[in-house]
């Protein structure tokens, strides 16, 4: 198990790359996330980096869209997996958000929706495809 994880908010242009990396392992390389879709809205999102001992482990993202504020880009590489950097990442981002976020959602990948629900999001609306993959959107309750 990790010795420390700890999870910042970047704009530092190095840890960006560390950011952009590990979204590219999992989402590009793991998932067959076309490369094009994934990289949007990069300037207007709040990027976090998470790492376990030092060590690049995971990211994500928070935007503020025109329906409120959009929680993206979950991902940890696949040999931090079950360590609970997710629930780190979730945390971080949502004690980052401002104090009238009253409207939160993301498009959660299926399989990290018991995830989400440990945070108060409940799943609205039909399963939808997304970039090939599977998801819900969850609303923050």
């Amino acid at each position: 198990m990790p010795e420390k994880i700890q999870v910042n908010k970047t704009t530092d242009s190095n840890e960006l790359e560390k950011v952009f990396a590990i979204r590219r392992e999992v989402f590009v390389v793991e998932q067959n996330c076309p490369p094009e879709l994934e990289w949007e809205f990069e300037d207007e999102s709040n990027h976090f980096l998470a790492t376990v001992d030092g060590e690049p482990a995971g990211a994500c993202r928070w935007r503020k869209t025109d329906k409120g504020f959009k929680l993206e880009r979950f991902a940890v590489l696949k040999k931090f997996r079950g360590m609970g950097i997710g629930q780190e990442l979730v945390k971080s981002v949502l004690e980052d958000l401002p104090a009238d976020a009253d409207y939160v959602y993301m498009h959660a990948q299926i399989q990290a929706v018991p995830l989400y629900e440990k945070f108060n999001f409940e799943k609205t609306g039909p399963e939808f495809e997304e970039a090939g993959i599977r998801h819900y959107k969850m609303i923050r309750k």
